[in-house]
């Protein structure tokens, strides 16, 4: 076995199982990545296929074509139904909801030992979906009103659900997480996010932009801290855009675009600090991790999982305050950037997250074979 905390349950390298991954739906699993949970996706099917596990990705039909694509739908929805995802839009709904069912019916029969279920939709938690079939289940957002109930009705022998932080499961139990459920912080590759020993005196900013990333006050922070500022991202929310972005862009202030995942590397690993604003309970913020992993100390809102993903690597301030944020940026441009890469390489590697992937698949196979 390989060595490590949990040697003696995780799965042997020749111990490749056969596993359903199952993706959310509104943006292809594909680079350059949509957000982080597209991220999450492809790494964990790319992680778990070089460790010799055989890897079926229920998404999209879009998705990367380097690995085995079983389409739950023929396009990401996004394509077809723009700008409906939290719109209550009957028409998605349905759509959706007759993809997964189908797909769920395909994975209780295809053979599979399990399956890692990365999707927002209350129809893999069915009792009766996971007591035929091992299933872990990955939470990805906050607690809400249309999917609360059903992760919470759906904790059984055969079920095991993981949060991305500490703070991720407080807000979905906030008087305790059950046994079943636990903590699975989000890895990064160090290869492929360089350390840099110094930077260019220059901020970066990057992740969807929609309102509840606060562009907009990353964007008044640099300005009011006199530091020139670079976005990167998906523009997500264009009337947000529009209305509170595009407006304070010039000058020191400009939109770098969406790049893909190396070419980001190289443009992040120049900067001297990254502005961190989430204006929502944030599960875990992998961009500010990937920042972190290129040397970048953090300037961010002390928002959901922030504090304990950040911690000694930044300076947090409360959320939605651009002016503390601002004063936050000269004291997060005085850490040493050997700090946050530390923090990177103790916490949040990928070899770390995908061994206790590994760690969580052996329970649950072990328990079904037993069962």
């Amino acid at each position: 076995m390989r060595g490590g905390a949990c040697g003696r349950n995780r799965l042997r390298t020749g111990d490749g199982v056969r596993i359903a991954l199952l993706a959310h739906l509104r943006h292809p699993i594909a680079p350059p990545f949509a957000g982080g949970l597209e991220a999450y996706t492809w790494h964990l099917a790319d992680g778990l296929t070089a460790r010799g596990h055989e890897i079926v990705l229920f998404a999209a039909g879009d998705s990367d074509g380097r690995f085995t694509i079983d389409p739950v739908i023929p396009v990401h929805h996004e394509h077809r139904f723009p700008g409906l995802e939290h719109r209550g839009d009957a028409g998605l709904k349905a759509h959706v909801d007759a993809g997964y069912a189908a797909a769920c019916d395909r994975i209780a029969a295809g053979g599979f030992d399990l399956l890692h279920n990365n999707s927002l939709s209350r129809l893999p938690l069915e009792r009766r979906r996971t007591g035929a079939m091992p299933t872990l289940t990955s939470l990805h957002v906050p607690p809400y009103d249309a999917l609360r109930w059903f992760v919470q009705d759906s904790l059984a022998p055969n079920h095991r659900i993981t949060a991305t932080s500490q703070a991720h499961a407080r807000a979905w139990w906030p008087d305790g997480a059950p046994s079943a459920v636990s903590v699975l912080h989000n890895g990064v590759d160090p290869d492929a996010w360089p350390f840099r020993e110094g930077g260019d005196g220059t901020a970066v900013w990057c992740g969807r932009i929609a309102a509840i990333k606060g562009t907009h006050l990353a964007i008044v922070a640099a300005r009011r801290a006199g530091l020139a500022l670079t976005l990167f991202g998906p523009i997500e929310e264009t009337d947000y855009w529009d209305a509170q972005v595009a407006p304070l862009l010039g000058g020191a202030i400009r939109y770098g675009g969406h790049l893909s995942s190396a070419a980001f590397a190289a443009e992040i690993g120049r900067a001297s600090v990254y502005l961190f604003t989430p204006c929502w309970d944030e599960p875990f913020g992998l961009v500010a991790v990937e920042a972190m992993a290129c040397g970048l100390p953090v300037a961010g809102f002390n928002s959901g999982a922030a504090a304990e993903i950040v911690g000694e690597a930044g300076c947090l301030v409360p959320t939605g305050d651009a002016a503390a944020l601002a004063t936050a940026i000269g004291e997060a441009l005085a850490i040493p950037r050997s700090v946050p890469r530390a923090r990177v390489e103790r916490l949040f590697t990928r070899d770390r997250w995908l061994d206790r992937c590994e760690a969580l698949y052996a329970q649950l196979t072990t328990a079904n074979a037993v069962s």
